[in-house]
């Protein structure tokens, strides 16, 4: 377990984002929770965005999202996101796809052709231009492995999924898990993701779990591979989750600050734009037990 004695009484209240673009020279920007919603882009996301470029700092937008880049910057396009505001994208999705088109992991080297995709009838991307190398099978007794993008709509429950969860572990069947969320916030309402299905997954006997995306440290290396920043010191990453953009920045070495208008703001009283205590940060911080703790904590994604 992580030393959280160490952890401070507060973490300061930064203004803004400004007050980091002094700081830094690089940025790793989470989406659900700090630019947008899942339905809307925050107030003063785009000016945000448009002034780190101006300032000359680096960007690259990394979400957990279960599919291709490309699908997310088009959806970001319609939430008036467009894609001359940031650098780069990079998603948990497309970290996937990369493993399936030239596997470097052996896990994705020994997966057969046969897939059983669980999650919604439009979020297949991570297979797409790869029917040459898999086949969908709806039988769970046919497939090699299971694609677990996240439920199948997004008023199911963990509950709902009990019973195809559980004809998938009488399989032991390798599941990737191409979110690694638990839970995200979307329009303001607390959906589960593919990482609450994998966990239960594991839980009731399922085969192996491969997460690929954030906290995973490996994914972080690819963001500074394309960011071209040497100096880890010299990057930030902002996100709103202590399980997955809190965590993944200290496996990765870099300092991250907190957007405490996402997924946390029920735990700390807030709505998305309002401050949050520092000291109730911290307390938030060691229950999470993340170690080292944010550098500090903004209320929005605001200039």
């Amino acid at each position: 377990m992580p030393d959280t004695a160490q952890l401070p009484a507060e973490i300061p209240l930064i203004d803004g984002v400004r007050a980091l673009a002094e700081r830094y020279d690089a940025f790793i920007l989470d989406l659900w929770g700090v630019i947008h919603d899942g339905q809307t882009a925050y107030p003063d996301a785009a000016d945000t965005l448009a002034a780190l470029r101006d300032a000359g700092r680096k960007t690259i937008l990394l979400s957990n999202a279960p599919r291709r880049a490309h699908t997310v910057a088009a959806a970001m396009e319609r939430m008036g996101l467009s894609g001359d505001l940031y650098g780069d994208a990079l998603t948990s999705g497309e970290a996937v796809r990369m493993e399936l088109t030239e596997p470097r992991d052996p896990f994705y080297r020994d997966l057969g052709p046969r897939v059983f995709f669980l999650g919604r009838s439009d979020d297949d991307s991570v297979l797409e231009g790869l029917d040459h190398r898999f086949e969908k099978v709806a039988d769970p007794a046919a497939a090699d492995w299971v694609l677990n993008t996240g439920p199948r709509s997004f008023t199911e429950t963990l509950d709902d999924l009990e019973p195809v969860l559980r004809d998938l572990a009488a399989e032991k069947l390798p599941m990737v898990c191409a979110n690694p969320d638990r839970v995200v916030i979307r329009a303001g309402e607390r959906i589960i993701c593919a990482g609450l299905m994998a966990e239960r997954y594991e839980e009731i006997g399922g085969g192996p779990v491969s997460w690929r995306g954030k906290p995973d440290a490996a994914v972080y290396a690819l963001c500074l591979e394309r960011l071209g920043v040497a100096d880890r010191s010299r990057v930030c990453t902002i996100g709103d989750s202590f399980h997955t953009d809190i965590a993944g920045a200290a496996a990765a070495g870099i300092d991250a600050v907190l957007c405490t208008g996402g997924i946390h703001a029920e735990d700390l009283g807030v709505r998305y734009g309002e401050p949050a205590d520092p000291r109730a940060v911290a307390d938030l911080a060691r229950r999470e037990a993340v170690t080292p703790a944010p550098v500090g904590h903004i209320p929005a994604f605001r200039w």
